[in-house]
């Protein structure tokens, strides 16, 4: 099946695929493959993956919404990025800001959702995450 993952900016990624997994608000993950039937939902901020027999690619994708027609899944994201496009130390401070910002004020919303950007990339990127959050 057809696969894009694509956000205001840019393609991140297009190609063939057996598989895409996300994670959906309210639905948790959910995967598609060929022949799915017609799908759309929105997107929690998660990783992305895109299987296909030889061979998968993980990306970032900070909310949005996917979209399954046919023979193909689209996820049309605020940000997406792909495993190697991650800035790991970028990632780190951004996940230590967040932090810091939780530990003032633990009902902080932005200070939340900044920490679960900076998780999933981490994760995506393979690095370790603390589970605590």
């Amino acid at each position: 099946m057809q696969v894009e993952v694509v956000s205001p900016e840019r393609i991140t990624y297009s190609g063939e695929a057996d598989m895409v997994v996300v994670r959906t608000v309210g639905g948790g993950d959910i995967a598609f493959q060929a022949g799915h039937m017609p799908f759309i939902g929105v997107l929690q901020i998660c990783q992305a993956k895109v299987i296909s027999a030889d061979d998968s690619d993980l990306f970032a994708v900070h909310s949005g919404f996917v979209q399954t027609a046919g023979e193909k899944v689209t996820i049309l994201s605020d940000v997406s990025e792909a495993k190697d496009e991650i800035d790991v130390a970028r990632a780190e401070a951004a996940k230590d800001r967040a932090e810091a910002a939780l530990g003032a004020d633990e009902t902080d919303e932005a200070a939340h959702e900044a920490l679960r950007r900076a998780e999933t990339r981490l994760r995506v990127a393979g690095a370790v995450v603390d589970a605590a959050h």
